[in-house]
């Protein structure tokens, strides 16, 4: 088995006036795992009725792909000002149950837990998937969202679910829902052991107990959509870590596949 899982619903992504195109957080950290070979499988859902036109470019990567289905696919209209992204949320996916997530994450130790929304994962899922010693990386995203229609909403109204999380990645604007302002020791305040701030074309910081360091962006040569280099960003992350490299590190080389990810798009 795979020493790496991602797992999580896919999406139907309306960018702009631009056709549909497949999204969520497993199918970009599938892409990024794959473009640096590391020892991953992918766990994904979505309704029936779109799998043809969302599983098959998740196969494409390359990594072992295993597909549940489920009443609806979670979809989304969003555009872009600078850096900051305005999205509606259109609807929603099935909640993952503990069996269902266990069973996908297998002998992994290292999960993407790819959460669009505060329902796709709920606590007692986030608890089982945590048990064995397994570490999970949760993008915040999938925390503070709630699954109402609409323009996307946020809140601090999580519960403990963070005592299950060894990594969150997080960006500014997630960091103020959970702490009320971008404050290191208000990350730390968090009890989660390693924090990823990520700032788009700035960089980001890892928090630890003990330290707080920028990660410079690398410079692009234009601009860029910059979907799913989040993603990209804390694939890479965890599969750094699941290597054996420190935090710091890791998000060195993160950077680096982010910047790629984002050059070659």
């Amino acid at each position: 088995m795979s020493a790496i899982a991602a797992i999580g619903n896919l999406s139907l992504d309306r960018v702009s006036d631009a056709p549909p195109r497949p999204g969520g957080p497993v199918f970009y950290a599938a892409q990024a795992l794959a473009r640096i070979i590391a020892d991953a499988h992918v766990v994904a859902s979505c309704a029936v009725a779109d799998r043809s036109q969302l599983v098959p470019f998740l196969e494409a990567f390359g990594l072992p792909v295993r597909w549940y289905p489920s009443k609806t696919t979670a979809t989304y209209r969003f555009h872009y000002e600078g850096d900051r992204r305005i999205m509606r949320q259109e609807a929603v996916g099935d909640a993952w149950n503990p069996e269902q997530a266990v069973e996908a994450a297998g002998n992994a130790l290292w999960l993407h837990v790819g959460a669009l929304v505060r329902t796709d994962f709920p606590a007692e899922t986030l608890r089982a998937l945590a048990a064995g010693g397994r570490r999970l990386l949760v993008d915040a995203q999938g925390l503070v969202r709630t699954a109402a229609l609409g323009p996307l909403r946020m809140n601090c109204h999580i519960g403990d679910v963070l005592r299950y999380v060894a990594i969150l990645n997080l960006n500014e604007e997630e960091a103020e829902t959970l702490v009320g302002r971008v404050d290191m020791d208000r990350l730390r305040s968090l009890g989660v052991p390693e924090v990823l701030l990520t700032l788009g074309s700035r960089g980001a910081v890892v928090v630890t107990a003990d330290k707080a360091e920028c990660i410079p962006a690398v410079d692009l040569a234009c601009r860029v959509d910059p979907t799913g280099a989040g993603d990209t960003f804390s694939a890479g992350y965890l599969a750094a870590r699941a290597a054996g490299a420190e935090p710091v590190e890791a998000a060195r080389t993160a950077t680096q596949n982010a910047a790629s990810f984002l050059s070659n798009r």
